[in-house]
């Protein structure tokens, strides 16, 4: 769990204050009109626009002494841990190897030129020799080719031993792993149930602090790229890279995929980590994520893929939440579980609402004085979790 989510509002607000002037001024349509225009702002094309802001291909790095040096220099702002909420140490965040609840077990220190702690790094034998540059999706699928390879909104600096045994393999939720990294990041056999469903195999799934990140990251290529995701799907995707789209320009992504990513970007709201990288980014590249900007554009995009995920949380027996709708801002939870958390969320991703270590009454939970809206209720439970939709009149 993110330590950071109660800051989340006035994070996301100084987030926002570093939004461009009108940047999203096009951004009028809802599903996949919606996603276009998202598109034309971020694109690298004079679309016309009114302000117009163009995606500048920074490059990839050559790996030799330069002052700014592509994906390596650009490292340096967007993915430090300092004012993040973590160890505030100044090192390279990785989401492979990065413990939230307390001291890494490895530490990369940033570098111009290569992910190596010092030198040049050519090989990865363990965990912690040094970070590399991880194409989240992969370049299998895009054919290593052009400004994407380069775009350092879903090329993270990971860990280069765990960025390997990820290799191509999709993002999934794993059954039985048969690797499993210093902070609990596993690749195995998928899980083949509850909002995977549909997937079998072999999965690569990151700890619950950065599966939102993932998933958004996913998204906005989906977004940025939207009018190449069925080149790509023709001429290039592997195997295991068709498990995660369905070469259309559209939806994009296969049915289990996309319930995996919208079920992601609801378990884990946008953290202050994403929205400082988010703007480093757009300092380097000049184009933003969207789905960090405005995380209820996610929904406005895939709203059909929006209700099923949230009906597909793997789910706690027996749980009644009621009055719903509520008249008196007031819901009851009435289940026989030892809750661990209760979440509020509104539709923005944003938590408004945490509870950890809930009383229970006679096997009833109670929230009062909720404001009026339309909200998602998270309940958790011994590493399980349902989420249900519930809106206060």
């Amino acid at each position: 769990m993110k330590k950071i989510y109660l800051l989340l509002l006035l994070s996301a607000s100084l987030g926002f204050a570093q939004i461009p002037t009108n940047y999203y001024s096009s951004a009028t349509g809802t599903g996949y009109t919606l996603k276009t225009q998202l598109k034309k702002i971020i694109d690298n094309v004079n679309d016309g626009l009114n302000p117009e802001y163009l995606h500048i291909d920074r490059g990839y790095g050559s790996g030799t002494s330069q002052t700014n040096n592509g994906l390596w220099s650009g490292y340096g702002t967007t993915d430090r841990d300092n004012g993040i909420g973590y160890e505030n140490d100044n090192t390279i965040v990785d989401i492979y190897t990065e413990i939230p609840s307390g001291p890494d077990t490895h530490n990369f220190n940033f570098n111009t030129t290569s992910g190596a702690n010092s030198g040049q790094c050519g090989s990865y034998t363990n965990e912690g020799d040094c970070y590399n540059r991880e194409h989240m999706i992969p370049q299998s699928y895009f054919g290593s080719a052009g400004i994407m390879r380069n775009d350092i909104h879903h090329v993270y600096p990971t860990d280069g031993k765990v960025n390997s045994i990820h290799n191509d393999w999709a993002f999934g939720r794993v059954n039985v792993a048969s690797y499993t990294s210093s902070n609990g990041s596993k690749l195995g056999s998928a899980l083949n149930s509850g909002y995977s469903a549909g997937f079998s195999g072999t999965v690569f799934e990151p700890i619950d602090e950065f599966k939102g990140d993932v998933a958004r990251v996913y998204l906005y290529f989906a977004t940025r790229y939207e009018d190449q995701m069925a080149s790509f799907y023709t001429t290039y995707t592997t195997v295991d890279a068709r498990v995660m789209f369905d070469g259309s320009a559209n939806q994009t992504f296969s049915p289990t995929f996309l319930n995996i990513l919208l079920t992601w970007n609801l378990q884990d709201p946008v953290s202050t980590k994403e929205i400082v990288r988010n703007n480093a980014s757009y300092a380097h590249q000049g184009n933003r994520n969207p789905y960090i900007d405005h995380p209820e554009y996610v929904c406005r995009v895939w709203g059909a893929g929006c209700t099923l995920s949230t009906n597909s949380f793997e789910l706690i027996a027996d749980i009644n939440v009621y009055p719903n709708p509520s008249n008196d801002q007031t819901v009851n939870i009435e289940t026989e579980n030892d809750l661990d958390e209760i979440q509020l969320i509104n539709v923005n991703g944003q938590i408004m609402q945490q509870v950890s270590n809930p009383i229970r009454n006679q096997n009833k939970y109670t929230l009062e004085n909720l404001p009026h809206g339309f909200y998602f209720l998270k309940l958790s439970s011994d590493n399980k979790s349902i989420v249900k939709k519930i809106v206060i009149n």
